[in-house]
């Protein structure tokens, strides 16, 4: 069933739907696993991590609602199913118990990396296709580089 229609041809709605539903999921997860180590993490950094774990969570819930609201926008259904960010998104498992305060920084950059990285990819694709897209992406992106860079200068000494 087709609700709304899009203002894309098709072939560059097959290619901003799938980076918009990737943006989502990779989005919806990683808020879930940066609560999962603000509930959890440990240590002599316990509050500064914390409170920047919230700040990350924020921006991913923020963003997905507008990645998602793009895609309902240009006629595609987004789904952050459960099991749909289960099944795709590339942000990884994160370990139960608690988290150190050291392995909750590593866990947050090699998220970020991997969230990223994908952006960047969904970034190429939507230039052409849909620019209103890909400068969602580009906001959204500049937003988790700064999540990135302020978590590794969190980890200056490696722990």
């Amino acid at each position: 069933m087709t609700v709304v229609k899009s203002p894309l041809a098709s072939e560059s709605l097959k290619i901003v739907g799938d980076a918009l539903q990737g943006a989502l999921v990779d989005l919806v997860d990683l808020a879930l696993v940066g609560k999962q180590i603000h509930w959890t993490v440990v240590g002599p950094r316990f509050r500064t991590v914390h409170l920047q774990l919230d700040e990350v969570v924020a921006t991913a819930r923020m963003h997905a609602d507008t990645v998602a609201e793009r895609a309902s926008a240009i006629g595609v259904a987004p789904d952050g199913r459960a099991e749909t960010v289960a099944k795709t998104s590339a942000v990884g498992a994160v370990r139960g118990g608690w988290t150190e305060d050291a392995a909750a920084v590593g866990t947050l950059v090699n998220a970020l990396v991997s969230v990223i990285g994908r952006m960047r990819e969904r970034i190429d694709a939507t230039a052409d296709p849909d620019p209103v897209t890909q400068d969602i992406l580009i906001g959204l992106t500049r937003d988790l580089e700064k999540h990135h860079w302020m978590f590794q200068a969190e980890n200056v000494n490696g722990g």
